[in-house]
């Protein structure tokens, strides 16, 4: 149990920590956090894959956001993989989305897999 919450904790961070702009602006952050495989469902619409994010402008073309998590939880599918689920309210935008992630932990750490982001009118 105690394990299970650790593990939630830790992978709220890298959740977290993908919403920073220091983060979302550094291809070296993003090719540590980004598994070689993900690929991402965005919210407009497009899909997007690592090297999208890896490149000189990282995660959003260089727009500075202000995004803040809510609701945030975690459902263990494997010892070595997670589905977490959480809404982010994007401040800048003034709009809210629906986030699923998959992590797995290969090579001693934890990897972005897959990422979703579902735009709501659902209040946070």
């Amino acid at each position: 149990m105690d394990r299970d919450l650790n593990l939630k904790e830790y992978i709220k961070g890298l959740d977290e920590k993908l919403l920073r702009p220091e983060v979302r602006a550094s291809p070296e952050e993003l090719n540590n956090l980004l598994a070689d495989e993900f690929f991402e469902y965005g919210g407009s619409g497009n899909i997007f894959v690592k090297s999208d994010f890896t490149g000189a402008a990282g995660v959003g073309g260089g727009v500075e956001l202000k995004l803040t998590l809510h609701n945030f939880d975690m459902h263990i599918l494997a010892d070595d993989v997670v589905l977490t689920t959480y809404q982010i309210k994007d401040e800048t935008r003034k709009q809210n989305t629906l986030r699923s992630s998959i992590w797995k932990y290969r090579n001693e750490k934890w990897q972005l897999f897959f990422h979703q982001g579902t735009l709501t009118n659902l209040p946070l």
